[in-house]
């Protein structure tokens, strides 16, 4: 469990990140490592540098997504997990938090589901949220309404790694012998939360989902108030066994215990990570509008970062 640091007044923005929960092994690949733990900082530093000239939340959550789309180490955009029938599947959510306050706002989101030809999910999801009466776009009707909307699309082929492919073969061969072997999906979803110098909240996740999932399967990541959520108070990404999430609304139900039962971020995130989920089900981040942030998993570890206006900046695996 990652201790939460005590924000002081004076911090003007903040920044979490995930890569997924689960974790190569230790040891499995000092190369793999340093590819993760680098790709990580460049996303930390990106935003870092976004937030401080004075970005939007929602700017740089949006931003710092599409980098990891774009990086084929994560499940998500390019090298996201293959479905059953060796195609790529994938899902988004954003959600701007709102405002308290004289000036108050409400929170909107916007989210696609088994999307095949979009390059970069977490931007439809937006238009989604910016451009529609709805919330959420699934399959063809997500993928037609990309194209008016003039959306990058790529053929489903530009998603698939080699790597992916020897997972999901792993996997099958796995359902064949029916043993008890863990699965070969050990990489999964990323996801970014952020406050911004003007004191407002934003959340975004995007994954590929479980390696040979059945197609039409759909998790968390977005289903608002499961895997992405964002109000006045807190901003929640999660990451891990997307069914958990969703059956224990996992993300809105943080921020209902903030601000109903008057729980820290650190708090209301261990309560359901500890003792509502079971254990390897995977972690979260959630990041509080006084600059707070909490990144518990219960998986082998959990690719994340931190950042904020005070000089922190850490980029974590395992608990180092």
């Amino acid at each position: 469990m990652d201790a939460t640091t005590r924000a002081k007044p004076n911090v003007q923005w903040a920044i979490a990140i995930h890569g997924g929960a689960g974790a190569i092994d230790r040891g499995e690949s000092a190369q793999l490592e340093a590819a993760y733990r680098e790709a990580l900082e460049s996303v930390l530093q990106e935003g870092k540098r976004r937030l401080t000239r004075g970005e939007s939340s929602l700017d740089v959550c949006e931003a710092l997504v599409r980098m990891m789309e774009d990086n084929e180490l994560f499940n998500a955009g390019k090298g996201a997990t293959l479905t059953e029938r060796g195609t790529v599947e994938l899902d988004a959510a954003i959600m701007d938090g709102g405002k308290g306050g004289s000036d108050a706002s409400e929170p909107r989101a916007g989210a696609v589901a088994s999307v095949t030809t979009i390059k970069n999910p977490i931007s439809l999801a937006r238009i989604v949220m910016q451009k529609t009466p709805h919330v959420l776009l699934v399959g063809p009707g997500a993928e037609a309404f990309a194209e008016k909307a003039g959306v990058e699309r790529v053929p489903n082929s530009y998603f698939v790694t080699e790597r992916r492919r020897r997972q999901l073969e792993a996997e099958l061969e796995r359902r064949r012998k029916v043993t008890d072997a863990p699965s070969a999906s050990k990489y999964g979803t990323v996801g970014v939360v952020a406050l911004d110098t003007s004191g407002r909240l934003a959340a975004a996740t995007s994954t590929g989902g479980m390696t040979g999932k059945i197609p039409g399967r759909v998790g968390d990541a977005p289903i608002i108030g499961a895997g992405t959520f964002a109000n006045d108070v807190v901003a929640v990404s999660c990451t891990g066994t997307g069914e958990q999430f969703i059956r224990n609304s996992v993300a809105s139900g943080i921020a209902a215990r903030m601000r109903l039962l008057d729980e820290g971020v650190q708090e209301a995130s261990d309560y359901y990570i500890y003792r509502v989920l079971k254990p390897k089900d995977g972690g979260l981040i959630a990041l509080d509008f006084h600059g707070n942030v909490a990144m518990p998993y219960s998986s082998e570890g959990m690719y994340r970062g931190s950042a904020n206006s005070e000089g922190r900046f850490e980029v974590r695996i395992w608990e180092d």
